[in-house]
């Protein structure tokens, strides 16, 4: 028979274990729901699903972009060292190793926390060497800064196959930025001059000159904004635009009257995952606008303008300036499709004479995972590109 004093010590014990099993419970399924309802923000805010070990002719990717050397394709994505596909036949995909088996040595102090993940790569070759453009960041912050690598080969069992980090190109800070340092593309224009396109929410997408070596910014600098989307004044300047930053606490970032019961869902500011291109006379600028990164709920989609000069203004199919708003839809099936949720992170290469676009999408047979898909493009009457998901 137990003393009292025992069954109290007895009840403080079971006490202790409930705590602790509830804790670890809620723990887990706080994970679980996190997993499964990412928040709000940026394209990257959701882990890239694992590539499977075998060849497949769906890679799951997120922020694909591609290249071609000899006569293999490759695609990378967002992931830990950045994700890598190849392909002969840009059908089936063999997954590769990550492209980077160490971090930056510089991402720790840009974005705490950094861990190695980076985000929406972009890939060119230039002057006999192929230039990865990559950015890291934190969730709905943008603590966010842009880097470059260069490599001479693409083709791992090449013995030059190495790739030199060159470092931070440009960084962003909350409070003084009104912009974000991710999603870049290194773009070359007509007359030979380099130029970094990035950009995702808060003020949109920023068009800074290169350097000649295509690894720093010119001096002095030249900046342009070329396509954004409505903001209200009122949000806090740290705000992405979708209530996302963990750091903020949104019942006092906003002003009384603009609090309403959709705050938490805005989509002020959503714009990302810019691509640029060159076709017939005009620049031709593709963007992501919406929400990503949720799955089957996410309503990502690709809009386009177009400028006769690198700088723009960027004007859509209604003669709309993509800084003030305006963008043409692309995929025109997208909202009809019995398969494909939503679409982003658009990029666009022309192989064998032949246009292309990239995407990742989210596959409403599939758990909304996020996977690669690539279109043909097809140029109207009036010379604005086309796509369309069904085959």
């Amino acid at each position: 028979m137990h003393s009292h004093e025992g069954i109290r010590r007895d009840t403080r014990a079971g006490l202790v274990r409930l705590l602790v099993v509830t804790a670890a419970l809620a723990a887990s399924a706080a994970s679980a729901l996190a997993q499964q309802n990412p928040p709000a923000g940026q394209q990257q805010q959701a882990r890239p699903p694992r590539p499977p070990q075998e060849p497949t002719t769906e890679p799951g990717i997120h922020d694909p972009v591609m290249a071609r050397q000899g006569d293999t394709y490759y695609a990378f994505g967002t992931g830990n060292g950045i994700v890598a596909w190849s392909s002969k036949d840009m059908k089936l995909w063999n997954p590769e190793p990550p492209v980077f088996a160490t971090p930056p040595a510089w991402g720790a102090a840009v974005a705490p926390g950094f861990r190695g993940s980076l985000w929406a790569p972009d890939i060119s070759f230039h002057n006999g060497s192929w230039y990865m453009y990559y950015s890291l960041s934190a969730f709905g912050r943008n603590t966010s800064g842009i880097g470059v690598a260069t490599s001479p080969t693409l083709d791992r069992k090449d013995p030059r196959y190495a790739w030199t980090d060159r470092g931070m190109v440009v960084q962003s800070v909350p409070g003084r930025d009104l912009w974000n340092a991710i999603d870049p593309q290194l773009f070359v224009d007509a007359a030979g001059k380099p130029w970094l396109v990035f950009g995702s929410f808060w003020g949109g997408i920023k068009l800074a000159r290169l350097a000649d070596n295509m690894t720093q910014l010119a001096q002095p600098q030249e900046w342009y904004t070329i396509a954004a989307r409505e903001r209200d004044p009122n949000l806090d300047e740290r705000d992405a635009g979708d209530a996302a930053n963990p750091e903020l606490n949104y019942d006092t970032a906003f002003q009384r009257n603009v609090i309403t019961s959709t705050t938490r869902n805005m989509l002020y500011s959503s714009i990302e995952g810019s691509f640029m291109v060159r076709h017939g006379d005009y620049y031709y600028l593709f963007a992501a606008w919406d929400r990503c990164c949720r799955g089957v709920q996410s309503t990502s989609k690709v809009a386009v303008g177009r400028s006769k000069e690198i700088t723009g203004p960027y004007f859509d199919r209604e003669n709309q300036r993509m800084d003030h708003g305006g963008g043409s839809m692309v995929i025109l099936d997208l909202l009809d499709s019995p398969r494909w949720a939503a679409a982003g992170h658009e990029s666009a290469y022309n192989f064998d004479g032949k246009d292309y676009l990239a995407v990742h999408a989210y596959d409403k047979t599939d758990n909304g995972r996020s996977k690669l898909v690539i279109r043909e493009i097809e140029w109207d009457a009036a010379g604005w590109p086309v796509v369309w998901l069904k085959q």
